[in-house]
């Protein structure tokens, strides 16, 4: 892919970091603030909704509540998690930084992910990597799903040969969309039907690329 690539735009939750622990703390910590029961979240539960457009969670999660308790839970549960990124952060998966400067010097990086808004630069505060990536869109501020901001990312970029990689089945479809190469990051949360190139670890990019 070296010669055909100009650009790779990458998913956040299980491709550059994993931050469940720290936002399975903040979702419980929400649960503290409404006045209605839901159930505890785990660091698994959120690792099973990674990639999910941020909206479509409480759906999964909370079947049973009102559009009024959703939103509500949505905004407690959003301003709960931006602050506990900001205080714990999540963990870079071994290797990523050294990836990221390593490519920083070869192509033009980006991130798209179907977080809510401020995630993306909550991560960039944490690890101090803002720098190393020229724009980045998330579904928290658009509202569209991801293979759209993968789209507008490439259009408004100018991107020629772009390549997408992610972890989950959602990824592997965005970059169906966006009609690019899908780099599958096997070390992440999920399992993807296909890839066009297979990531044993964030080491791999330094070889591949």
């Amino acid at each position: 892919m070296k010669r055909n690539t100009d650009s790779l735009i990458f998913d956040l939750d299980g491709t550059l970091w994993d931050a469940t622990a720290t936002v399975a703390r903040a979702w419980n910590e929400a649960r503290k603030q409404v006045d209605f029961d839901i159930q505890e979240i785990t660091q698994e539960d959120i690792r099973s909704v990674a990639g999910m457009q941020h909206d479509l969670i409480y759906d999964k999660f909370f079947p049973d509540l009102t559009d009024a308790q959703k939103k509500e839970l949505m905004e407690i549960s959003g301003r709960e998690e931006m602050q506990h990124l900001k205080k714990f952060g999540g963990e870079l998966f071994a290797g990523m930084k050294e990836a990221l400067e390593y490519l920083h010097g070869n192509y033009k990086l980006f991130i798209v992910s179907n977080c809510q808004d401020g995630y993306i630069e909550a991560f960039y505060e944490f690890h101090h990597l803002s720098h190393l990536f020229e724009d980045h869109e998330c579904s928290g501020r658009t509202g569209n799903p991801k293979g759209e901001n993968l789209k507008d990312i490439i259009k408004r970029n100018n991107l020629q040969t772009p390549v997408y990689v992610g972890d989950t089945i959602g990824d592997y479809e965005a970059s169906l969309v966006a009609g690019i190469p899908f780099v599958y990051a096997a070390y992440g949360f999920g399992k993807t039907p296909d890839y066009t190139i297979y990531l044993k670890s964030p080491a791999d990019l330094k070889r591949l690329f």
